[in-house]
């Protein structure tokens, strides 16, 4: 691992992913898109862009350079169904806040219609810590993923208002999982599967300015097939230990946002942007062992996700005023990806809806913005589940049960031009 390499991931190291809608995607990766409700794609004027469109950077001139944080509290809560013994009893997860920082830096040629871009962010995240008391261990206890996309880009004018882009997505994730082997709450009693994974992609974006009041934009991120690997932890009662060199294959799925903006006057910006993920590329993949672990638990475990393409909507407006100054407001819905019969706590995926309000000044070199978010979802109850993956002897617990959730965020994003 290089200098350079170690650097970036010192930076993005040790921050814990925030648990988002829409299977795992982190959707907010600026403060002036969130305030807009990530609504985006069709206006995509600031370095940002390299997220939500880079055709967007085009617009850019000299060297800019963007940075922000993302800084979340999320709280999704179980409640156990009737039938068990803690039945009506609510859990929450042990840990609620997370950051996810993001960089962003563009050159305009001079005289040139060509710029480039580069963007480093996590695009991808969760890291969920449930009790062990909830009804569900056997089905899972914890997990966690770790996800980190460096974005190179080159974006080209066609002619006057009309771009084309595409980049390289070069991206390094880790992700753990931890269930018990039983639903007894002792030691020496769980599976666990740490892994490590490496791949790239690409992405594209088009920005199409057809006049003053009208543009369009869209972009599209490929799939990213991740193959992690790493070892399994296995502990079995008495006190037997075991573990062995393990890898487990994951497709992250593509995206394509296509949006709308619409100036009525120089003083207003407002757009819409529809956003689909192909979820069902993480349907049934294989925990392998490289041999067989001692005692009840099999070389080879299928993990059934089965996940469901979805879809976000987006909608924003902002509202420009005298001497740099501007506010956005927004509404974000996220569709849910994951079923009812293979539910994860890991996920716990909802409908969820969020509404977004922003503040923002640019002066001749400098912008800063400020975003705040609020998220929720109607309770979903869970029926008829099973587990996902059962790497010992199956211990008759599901995901069943009414979950909910609700969260709070921040964002904050500073730009210079230079």
């Amino acid at each position: 691992m290089n200098l350079p390499r170690i650097t970036v991931i010192a930076l993005f190291a040790g921050t814990p992913n925030p648990l988002q809608a829409n299977g795992f995607r982190l959707v907010s990766q600026d403060a002036y898109a969130a305030a807009r409700g990530e609504a985006f794609a069709a206006t995509a004027d600031n370095p940002s862009a390299i997220h939500y469109n880079p055709a967007g950077i085009s617009q850019l001139e000299g060297h800019q350079f963007r940075m922000g944080a993302y800084a979340l509290h999320y709280n999704p809560t179980f409640q156990a169904p009737e039938g068990l013994v803690n039945a009506g009893e609510t859990y929450e997860i042990e840990e609620k806040d997370a950051i996810a920082p993001q960089l962003y830096y563009t050159y305009g040629i001079h005289d040139s219609p060509l710029t480039l871009g580069l963007g480093v962010y996590a695009p991808h995240g969760a890291s969920v810590t449930w009790p062990q008391e909830t009804g569900f261990r056997a089905v899972t206890v914890d997990g966690e993923l770790t996800y980190l996309r460096i974005n190179p880009v080159a974006s080209l004018e066609l002619r006057p208002g009309l771009s084309f882009a595409l980049g390289v997505m070069i991206d390094d994730a880790s992700i753990a999982m931890g269930q018990g082997l039983s639903r007894r709450i002792t030691p020496f009693n769980e599976f666990r599967f740490e892994g490590d994974a490496f791949s790239a992609g690409y992405n594209m974006g088009l920005l199409w300015q057809i006049n003053k009041q009208w543009s369009v934009g869209a972009t599209y991120r490929s799939k990213n097939r991740l193959n992690f690997e790493g070892e399994t932890d296995i502990q079995q009662p008495p006190f037997q230990r075991a573990g062995t060199s393990a890898e487990m294959e994951l497709e992250f799925p593509s995206t394509t946002v296509f949006g709308i903006s619409y100036r009525p006057t120089e003083k207003w910006n407002i757009e819409f942007n529809a956003d689909y993920s192909d979820w069902s590329t993480i349907d049934t993949t294989t925990i392998r062992q490289s041999e067989k672990p001692r005692g009840s638990v099999q070389q080879d475990i299928p993990v059934t996700l089965d996940w469901k393409d979805s879809w976000i909507l987006k909608f924003g407006a902002t509202r420009y005023f005298d001497e740099g100054w501007y506010a956005s407001g927004g509404y974000v819905f996220n569709e849910n990806s994951v079923p009812t019969g293979y539910y994860s706590p890991l996920a716990a995926d909802l409908d969820r809806h969020f509404l977004t309000l922003g503040l923002g000044r640019q002066w001749s070199r400098y912008t800063v913005d400020l975003a705040y978010q609020y998220g929720f979802a109607p309770a979903r109850t869970v029926t008829g589940s099973v587990t996902t993956s059962k790497p010992g002897n199956f211990a008759g617990q599901n995901a069943d049960g009414k979950y909910d959730f609700t969260s709070h965020a921040l964002l904050l994003s500073f730009g210079v031009k230079f």
